[in-house]
């Protein structure tokens, strides 16, 4: 019998910021993962203070930030890899009403250290930006697919990690340990994402799922080493390779590429850019998304050592070390949670 202070269900971006938390703090720790979530695999990972569509700050993004930075700082030392790219993001303007819309808001106390007063004016050929780009400040690109593989590979090593579907019938919970087949842990965390939905503890918390679909790019011609935010973001990977997205299906609970999404991605895409491309990559995964925009963090009704950590949306490089904290405090020093995360605003 393995016995461990803490079980995680999940390897994605809140299972990683976690598992963090608990490292930091010298707790042991079992990883549950059975490669069935695939958001935070095709996520942009893009860490952004400033909602793009109309101009707005993200909800805590300095709070966010500040913890975020270092967790994948710590990460990027302990793991040897390298997976925070810092990364100029540029808002395309389709509109004099835009750029005095893009001014107004820098003047904003919370997003003027974000948004730059300086109109970028448009020098590539291959791009139409008649208007020219407002540049985001602070703002850069973590590489998930990378840490998510770099981590499991960690969790492996040290003998940390299950890759098999966790039976919910299975565990038995008793009033100070869980058991489950071999383990007895403490606490559970619950960090599933979308795969929540087949959860027997947690499948009630509202979350709906939204499936978004990505494109790789290769382009040549356009040679850029900046984001590009428009109808579609286009970021920067490596060798002529750009990442195309996003698209946003509210019933499509699958992770099947579709040609729907792809012509969609497309079709936005040749709205402003002007050279030829190839499609070399369709991916496709399930957003935790809520209604409300905010996460799921909380303590299970009737057993009181199960906890979920899941709804972190688009934003989930910025929101996972944040709510993780805020989740461990939680359950160590009975620090209460935010009621604009705890699961209880829903009851």
């Amino acid at each position: 019998m393995k016995q461990v202070d803490y079980i995680i269900v999940g390897c994605g971006l809140a299972s990683i910021a976690f598992s963090e938390q608990l490292r930091a703090n010298g707790k042991s720790f079992i990883v549950f993962d059975d490669r069935s979530q695939q958001s935070s695999i095709v996520a942009a990972g893009l860490y952004n203070p400033v909602i793009l569509k109309r101009f707005s700050e993200v909800w805590k993004a300095k709070e966010q930030l500040d913890l975020a930075l270092p967790v994948y700082k710590t990460i990027e030392q302990d793991l040897k890899i390298k997976i925070d790219h810092k990364l100029r993001i540029l808002r395309r303007f389709t509109s004099i009403e835009e750029q005095n819309l893009w001014f107004n808001a820098s003047d904003k106390p919370k997003l003027e250290p974000y948004l730059s007063t300086q109109l970028v004016k448009n020098t590539n050929e291959f791009i139409d930006a008649p208007f020219g780009f407002g540049e985001v400040l602070h703002a850069g690109r973590i590489d998930t697919e990378e840490l998510i593989h770099a981590y499991k590979t960690f969790l492996k090593e040290n003998q940390s990690l299950v890759e098999s579907s966790f039976v919910y019938q299975n565990l038995q919970v008793l009033s100070n340990v869980v058991s489950y087949e071999n383990i007895k842990a403490k606490q559970v965390v619950f960090a599933e994402g979308f795969g929540v939905k087949n959860n027997a503890y947690f499948k009630d918390i509202p979350l709906n799922g939204t499936k978004g679909e990505v494109l790789v790019i290769k382009a040549p011609n356009l040679n850029i080493d900046f984001g590009i935010k428009s109808s579609v973001f286009i970021i920067p990977l490596e060798k002529d390779l750009y990442a195309v997205g996003a698209t946003y299906n509210w019933t499509d609970k699958s992770n099947i590429p579709t040609e729907e999404g792809k012509q969609e991605l497309i079709n936005k895409l040749k709205t402003f850019l002007k050279c030829n491309f190839e499609v070399v990559q369709h991916l496709a995964g399930i957003r935790p998304t809520v209604k409300d925009r905010r996460p799921l963090v909380g303590q299970h009704a009737e057993y009181q050592n199960l906890y979920v950590l899941n709804g972190l949306g688009t934003r989930g490089v910025m929101i996972a070390p944040y709510v993780a904290q805020k989740l461990y405090q939680f359950i160590e020093n009975n620090t209460p949670l935010d009621s604009e995360i705890n699961i209880s605003r829903f009851n």
